[in-house]
């Protein structure tokens, strides 16, 4: 049925001039302000039926990078035409008026061999080439059932229709490029932040093929990393198919390894036309190869196809770069969270199994065979590891060593200081079975600081209480390289034994003095590091010294355990959700017979 614009149009013969151009004007105003590009169309095909009658029209857009004409908006054609026409320029009545920049008018389409015919019916047919500035971008195609349903006289207003047209498309076409810019770079900002939050290398992998999907299509993608042999592998994929997945490129083979080699982007329209072309997925025409650079570094590529022809453009690069970039740093993230979250468990298995010697080289019970003496320790640490340690040692079949002490610092470099030191007072100790030396609290002391001084480690000092106990004479002889006064309990009261003593290993040649006390029923002995006294609460006070003698007093006719499980009950208590500042270690002796 032909558009019902025939009746009431203001061009017929008797129209005058002045009506044409105030007619003209007002369409040339309607149609250049519309920016959006489907609703330009829609007031394109309802201006164009106040100019002439028409049956049906098409209008036709020249590809931006080939000689090729497309319809973007058909009105009167057969469902499922328009979507497949692809006509070259010169190709058919509508090719040919593009390629020369001239309208055609055909009378009679059945008497024109280049009419291509693809809606039945149509006897004549007009076409106007889309003209901006100087440069064709589409033409209008305007059908008629009836032949010579356009003559001459209806050309040169539908030129000067075709030219506000022209422009309108043009204005609008840039309106929607840079809307579409905008769109892509908040799309891009969206894009960067999720990448930013995915840590997991193969989760961000698989991510990525849905993430570019957001800002341009294709058919296959793939994302290709290169190894330690500076091969190319397929890391992640679309549509790649099963063979594709298990190659690997080396850098002077195919469009990926060209990009990767030079660092730079590959867009090749025809992909049968370039050497560099590796097949690899059946049916591919164009392909976009983007490297994934890291600084200056590329660290693989990621690789866009399609079965058809120039599918991508240089705006395409411009968009896809930037989100490149993104890609590499956020791969290289995934992959230092690897890394150190692999770091992380090698370590935290060695700091339990660390954890694990330093308990075993702990006394686990008293020496058997002691008879008239009760002993108790408790030991734990601010960190994975402490620098804290105690041992209890018997030597001769009378006689007791008692070993507390405390190593500068924390954490495992203590820990391994505090095991060296641990392992010189058991040495120092036990080689009087074999030797006819002697060796005094203050001999073992002196010896060990040469030891350690040797080693060193300036940052690194221990400090030492060695109380040997010998219940044959009743008699314990004590000497100390700077831990806490220890505490002697006796019928009169609890007191600190004022021991001073230089940390070992500061000083080479120390020499350390010794007290000795005599030994009664009852009496208690107690040792313990720094951590004790010097645990702060939520305000930052310490426990202090007087606060351990007044647990000590309140606990000591309990047993060894009950005295230490007493003083530790009571720093936690004074502490409160303050964090353990350092190591604690508290050693209890208790005379029983």
């Amino acid at each position: 049925m032909t558009h019902s614009s025939s009746s009431g149009s203001p061009f017929g013969a008797r129209a005058s001039e002045r009506q044409q151009l105030l007619t003209l004007f007002d369409l040339a105003h309607q149609v250049t302000s519309v920016l959006d590009q489907d609703e330009l169309f829609a007031k394109i095909h309802e201006l164009l039926g106040r100019l002439i009658p028409f049956d049906a029209f098409a209008v036709y857009l020249l590809h931006p990078s080939r000689p090729e004409l497309r319809i973007a908006y058909p009105f009167g054609y057969p469902e499922g035409v328009a979507e497949n026409v692809r006509l070259q320029l010169g190709e058919g009545i509508v090719g040919t008026a593009v390629a020369e920049q001239r309208p055609l008018l055909i009378p009679d389409v059945q008497t024109e061999p280049r009419y291509k015919n693809l809606v039945p019916g149509m006897r004549t047919a007009l076409v106007m080439p889309l003209v901006y500035k100087t440069r064709v971008i589409g033409a209008l195609n305007i059908l008629s059932r009836h032949a010579n349903g356009f003559d001459e006289t209806d050309m040169p207003l539908l030129g000067q229709f075709a030219a506000f047209v022209g422009v309108a498309l043009e204005h609008a076409r840039l309106f929607e490029n840079e809307r579409r810019t905008s769109d892509t770079f908040e799309t891009l900002a969206e894009i960067g932040r999720e990448l930013a939050s995915i840590l997991d290398l193969d989760e961000l992998l698989t991510r990525l093929g849905q993430l570019v999907k957001r800002v341009i299509d294709y058919q296959t993608f793939g994302v290709l990393l290169l190894d330690d042999d500076q091969r190319l592998c397929v890391k992640a994929s679309v549509a790649f198919g099963e063979a594709c997945e298990r190659r690997t490129f080396a850098l002077t083979e195919g469009l990926v390894g060209y990009a990767a080699l030079h660092c730079e982007a590959v867009l090749v329209g025809d992909v049968t036309r370039d050497p560099r072309y590796v097949p690899c997925v059946d049916g591919i025409r164009s392909e976009l190869v983007i490297p994934l650079m890291l600084k200056e570094r590329c660290i693989g590529v990621f690789d866009l196809a399609s079965a058809e022809l120039d599918a991508f453009s240089r705006q395409d690069i411009q968009v896809l770069t930037p989100l490149a970039n993104m890609m590499a740093v956020a791969i290289e993230n995934a992959r230092l969270y690897e890394a150190v979250a692999a770091n992380e468990r090698r370590l935290e298995k060695e700091v339990r199994f660390a954890q694990r010697v330093q308990q075993a080289l702990l006394p686990q019970e008293l020496p058997k065979r002691l008879r008239g003496v009760d002993v108790a320790a408790r030991f734990e640490a601010a960190r994975e590891l402490g620098g804290d340690l105690h041992d209890f040692l018997t030597p001769e079949p009378n006689g007791l060593v008692v070993a507390v002490g405390d190593v500068s610092g924390k954490g495992a470099p203590a820990a391994l200081y505090s095991a060296f030191a641990g392992e010189l007072v058991r040495g120092r100790t036990y080689r009087r079975r074999y030797t006819s030396v002697q060796s005094s609290p203050a001999g073992v002391l002196a010896s060990m600081n040469n030891i350690l001084h040797e080693r060193q480690l300036e940052e690194y000092y221990c400090t030492l209480c060695y109380a040997s106990f010998d219940f044959k004479r009743r008699l314990v002889t004590m000497a100390n390289s700077g831990l806490p006064y220890p505490i002697r309990c006796t019928a009169e009261g609890c007191a600190p034994i004022d021991l001073p003593g230089v940390p070992l290993g500061a000083f080479p040649g120390t020499t350390y003095d010794e007290a000795s006390y005599s030994l009664a029923a009852g009496d208690v002995f107690v040792i313990c590091s720094d951590g004790i006294s010097e645990a702060m609460n939520e305000d930052g006070e310490e426990f202090t010294s007087s606060r351990l003698i007044g647990v000590i007093e309140r606990t000591r006719g309990g047993s060894a355990k009950a005295i230490v499980d007493g003083i530790f009950e009571a720093v936690q208590g004074f502490r409160g959700e303050a964090v353990q500042n350092d190591d604690m270690t508290a050693v209890a002796v208790k005379i029983t017979a």
